[in-house]
């Protein structure tokens, strides 16, 4: 099973894939920690500046 690297409430960068929807810049906090996808980490992720929650993968993911 894989731990996931981000604690709930970690402040991270995230880099949208190409084809999600564009991301805003800036950091993101992690507010849930979900179900892995095959080999990769998932988190439910929110910046300050979008009104939605995103999730994301862990390769997508950089502390800030």
């Amino acid at each position: 099973m894989l731990k996931h690297k981000f604690p709930v409430g970690a402040r991270v960068l995230f880099t949208a894939s190409n084809i999600a929807r564009p991301a805003a810049s800036g950091t993101y906090e992690v507010i849930r920690l979900l179900p892995t996808e095959g080999d990769d980490c998932q988190y439910r992720i929110k910046s300050s500046t979008e009104a939605f929650e995103r999730v994301a993968k862990e390769s997508q993911l950089a502390l800030s």
